[in-house]
């Protein structure tokens, strides 16, 4: 199961998540994702409440990084040490801005 709770204020996105981005999930943040970022120049996802990503969740962040980078910037905050791990394990950390 995934929350999506989103935010948008003038060209910036707020998007925090919570729970599993797996591949039942992926789909429903890749329609958020694809109704939003055309508008915003700002991308920033808050991890803070996420518990695990699969390799379909980091699809769809490669994808809206390949987009955002062309329009503006995507950031990941509050990142937590399990999700980081993957990140670092896959290469995620070297493409990505997690702060």
């Amino acid at each position: 199961m995934l929350n999506i709770n989103k935010a948008v204020d003038h060209r910036k996105a707020l998007i925090a998540l919570e729970g599993r981005l797996d591949t039942a999930t992926a789909p429903e943040l890749e329609h958020v994702l694809s109704k939003t970022m055309h508008k915003i120049d700002e991308l920033t996802l808050d991890f803070e409440k996420l518990d695990y990503i699969s390799s379909a969740g980091l699809r769809v962040l490669l994808t809206a990084q390949k987009q955002m980078s062309q329009q503006g910037g995507m950031k990941l905050i509050h990142v937590n040490e399990t999700i980081m791990d993957v990140f670092e394990i896959t290469g995620f950390s070297d493409i990505l801005t997690i702060e």
